[in-house]
């Protein structure tokens, strides 16, 4: 555990505070017409993904929580678990549901990701901000059909369900934002 200012707080940064880790999603600086300037942040918490908006006074110490981030590869969900391998000493580590979270939509073996991890405690996943998915099912686009804003709904390899464009056919591959799952385009 470290400390900083609030001051130097960044996007990503894990704080400590009483004893809960929280990740900092959004911080601003304000100085308001009177009195002494803050300053304004999201919070998230590491466990449970609660958001939560939090004003510092400026200048003021936090903790800083020491999160170790290695870049990791998926192998295979075994029932239980997720099982990543670590590319670099070849250990591997088994993450349940609760820190994989929606992630598992996302995730191919073989895919990296990276993990943060806490005095050897796995804390949660990143995925790139987009992954490419072969589309499994969806229904033949009808032409006309415009009463749903010209998508249909479409299953990807993974399971997950998204919307896509009438002109998407059953095997085709697209790119998915892992941040919404929202359909980006075609591959």
């Amino acid at each position: 555990m470290g400390t900083a200012s609030t001051n130097d707080l960044k996007n990503g940064m894990v704080l400590d505070i009483d004893g809960q880790l929280w990740t900092v999603i959004w911080f601003q600086h304000h100085k308001p017409g009177k009195g002494n300037t803050v300053v304004r942040s999201k919070l998230k918490h590491v466990l449970t993904g609660k958001v939560v908006d939090r004003t510092f006074n400026s200048d003021t110490k936090v903790e800083t929580a020491n999160v170790d981030r290695r870049e990791m590869q998926y192998l295979y969900h075994d029932g239980e678990a997720y099982v990543f391998m670590d590319t670099g000493t070849y250990d591997q580590l088994a993450l349940s549901d609760e820190v994989v979270g929606d992630a598992k939509n996302f995730l191919l073996e073989s895919a990296m990701a990276t993990v943060a991890l806490h005095e050897g405690n796995p804390l949660f996943i990143d995925l790139p901000t987009s992954v490419e998915l072969e589309i499994t099912y969806t229904e033949p686009g009808l032409q006309g059909d415009r009463s749903t804003g010209g998508t249909k709904p479409a299953t990807v390899e993974t399971g997950l369900q998204i919307q896509v464009p009438l002109f998407i056919v059953t095997g085709e591959r697209v790119k998915v934002d892992t941040r919404d799952g929202s359909y980006q385009g075609r591959v």
